[in-house]
Order: structure tokens, then sequence, then C-alpha cells
């Protein structure tokens, strides 16, 4: 045993190619680079990663067990394809645990805090007045995860992130649509966290994220089924016969 075991400082552990290449695959997948459906070559993830196909292999093999790709026997991986129902649970919950999150929140505001919370929110607005989605979907989930930061309760924190990035999945879609009215919804929560009001701020978020959660599944019953791209495929040379 080590004599003084508080002073120890963690070892890092280095982050290998195979987690580098599956958290950038992940990232295609969550801004809508890789399509629902979308056929996974692994030599052209190979070649647009700058990787060989080994960790691609692995990457994928991974994110199937995490629900991201879809592995069919003698055809190779593919984007999940969420169902309406499992977005609609997953949101649903999402709903619940963040309106707790907001109502904690509200409890013990702190000035800087808040600060924070109002940088963000302008900074969202700004990126959706200018159309630019990716900013706008990064914005609202770091305003989100900065609420559930002030909530002070880690259990809550752990469940919420569990679920953070299949929110952003299922938001990057509907951000568009969803607009100012998304940002004005946020102002709104703001005050209420500000001003110490612990039901309206839950009562806020808990209408922001069923607004987002509507949108998704009215987006979903407009385009029901989307057609995955067609994997581009590399041509063998014929065999030259002599």
């Amino acid at each position: 045993m080590l004599a003084n075991q508080g002073s120890t400082a963690k070892i890092v552990r280095p982050t290998t190619l195979r987690e580098s290449v599956l958290e950038r695959i992940l990232e295609l997948i969550i801004i809508g680079s890789l399509k629902p459906g979308q056929h996974l070559v692994e030599n052209e993830l190979a070649d647009n990663l700058g990787v060989s196909r080994q960790p691609v292999r692995e990457a994928l093999q991974l994110l199937s067990g995490e629900g991201w790709v879809d592995l069919r026997p003698g055809h190779g991986a593919y984007v999940h394809s969420p169902t309406v129902e499992e977005a609609d649970q997953l949101l649903a919950v999402r709903t619940l645990l963040e309106a707790e999150s907001a109502r904690l929140a509200a409890r013990n505001p702190d000035k800087t805090d808040i600060s924070d919370l109002r940088d963000i929110c302008n900074r969202g607005l700004a990126a959706c007045v200018a159309d630019d989605v990716d900013a706008a979907v990064a914005a609202n989930s770091e305003l989100h995860t900065a609420v559930v930061n002030m909530s002070g309760n880690r259990v809550l924190a752990d469940l919420t992130s569990q679920v953070a990035r299949r929110v952003r999945w299922y938001h990057t879609p509907v951000a568009r649509h969803r607009g100012r009215a998304s940002w004005e919804e946020h102002a709104a929560l703001i005050d209420a966290i500000e001003a110490g009001d612990e039901d309206v701020a839950a009562d806020i978020m808990r209408r922001h994220t069923e607004h987002t959660r509507q949108s998704y599944l009215e987006s979903r019953a407009q385009n029901p089924v989307e057609e995955p791209p067609a994997p581009i495929r590399r041509r063998r040379p014929r065999a030259v016969s002599g």
C-alpha cells in the first residue's frame, strides 16, 4: 500500500487509435454526416479518417454494442435507424431528468452560473440567426449540460449524460425548425432559475423538451423512411486471361 494515497496522482490513460476512430465515427453519425441506414464501408471510412481498416472494424463493433451501428451478417455495418418508439421513449425520459435538473438548479442559483448560461444562450441565438445549425446544436447541448451541472445532483448528471448524445442526434434534424423559439424558451428558463422559482423552472424545461420531442415525432411522421445513400464501392480490376 502507498504511504500517502491522497497525494498520488492518477495516471492519465492515453486515448487509443480505436477510441479516436470510434469518437470520430460517432460524431459523424450525431451531426448527420452519416445518415440512419447508411452503409458503412470499412475501406471508405479508413481512407477518410486516414487509418487502416483494423481500428475502423473494431470501432464499428463497439458502436454496434452501444446501439449506434447495426451489423448485418453477410451485408456489413449500417448506421442504426432508430424506431419512432425508441426515440419517443428516450426523449420522454430526457424530459423527466431535465425538468428535475432545472428545479434543483433554481434552488440555489449562482451569479456566475447564470452569467455563463446567458452567454451560452446568446451564442446559440446568434448561431440560430446565422443559420449555423451545428453551432446552434452544440450551444443547445452545452446549455442543457450546464443546467444539469447546476443541479448539484451527481446521479442525475450521470443519468442525463447517458442519454445526452442520443438527444443531440435526435435534436439535430429539427434544430432549424425549432429556431428562435427554442432560444426564447432557454432565456425564460434562465430567468426562472435566476429568480429561484423551482416550479416555474421545472415547468419551462418540461414544456421546452416536450416541444423538441413533438418536433422530432412530427418530422418522422412526414419522413417515415429515408432511403440511405448507396455505398460507393471500388471496382476490382478484372483478371487478364492469357
